[in-house]
């Protein structure tokens, strides 16, 4: 007997991405198509937007049919997205990765090769990690580095370089047991869930990948470098 197909849905958490959502989605689609033969689907997780995002998404739901899907929050927030999006998905994997693509997807299939032949339970994009290619501005580059050097401080056992690269790629069974554990709904989301997927013994896999920076980027750094501390401490000194 044939085995079933493996499912695979690629979340694109948004707010307020009307003018970049459909290219980024064709786009997307496209390398799907070509690149990744398993059973998958395109979901549109909108946190709260006050635009036409969810129009838009509708408008490439009806030109891509069903591997194409939306989910819609009434309230912010990217780990909140992404939370409804995968705790409410029966797919073998769950991935995500940001709308302005900036990382190149030739690195998806690697990521879900790392944990369909390797058996990794989570697969994550890397900007740190030797062979990434990374163009952005020395401001951000700096920022990044000192956060990843205060992790490395608190959690010198991480088996991971880079929390923030938003290119993740994870298995049902880490999603249903780290995702209920997650208490942050915003940026530090990512940081949090593979901090604790360290602490029980999750395996992850880092793939170096190439990386530009969108100069229209949503995330307001001292606002989220003060979270993200926060978060850290919290972490660090409550068990999971």
């Amino acid at each position: 007997m044939a085995a079933a197909p493996v499912r695979v849905d690629v979340v694109i958490p948004v707010y307020n991405e009307e003018k970049v959502l459909a290219d980024s989605v064709a786009r997307l689609h496209a390398f799907l198509s070509d690149h990744v033969p398993h059973d998958w689907r395109i979901v549109v997780a909108d946190n709260a937007s006050i635009d036409r995002t969810s129009d838009v998404a509708r408008e490439v739901i009806e030109r891509f049919g069903d591997r194409v899907a939306l989910v819609h929050l009434d309230q912010k927030g990217r780990g909140r997205a992404l939370r409804a999006a995968w705790l409410g998905s029966d797919a073998d994997i769950v991935s995500y990765m940001d709308v302005d693509l900036s990382t190149n997807l030739e690195a998806f299939p690697k990521l879900l090769s790392a944990i369909l032949d390797e058996g990794y339970d989570v697969a994550i994009g890397s900007r740190l990690k030797r062979g990434a290619r990374v163009t952005r501005q020395w401001k951000r580059e700096v920022i990044s580095r000192g956060y990843n050097l205060l992790v490395w401080s608190l959690f010198p056992r991480r088996t991971f370089h880079d929390a923030q690269c938003g290119f993740k790629a994870l298995t049902r069974r880490a999603v249903e047991r780290l995702v209920p554990l997650v208490e942050n709904n915003n940026w530090f989301f990512d940081s949090e869930l593979l901090l604790r997927a360290n602490q029980l013994g999750f395996r992850i896999a880092e793939v170096p990948v190439e990386w530009v920076e969108d100069l229209d980027s949503r995330v307001h750094i001292a606002k989220t470098a003060s979270e993200d501390v926060k978060g850290l401490l919290r972490v660090r000194f409550s068990p999971p």
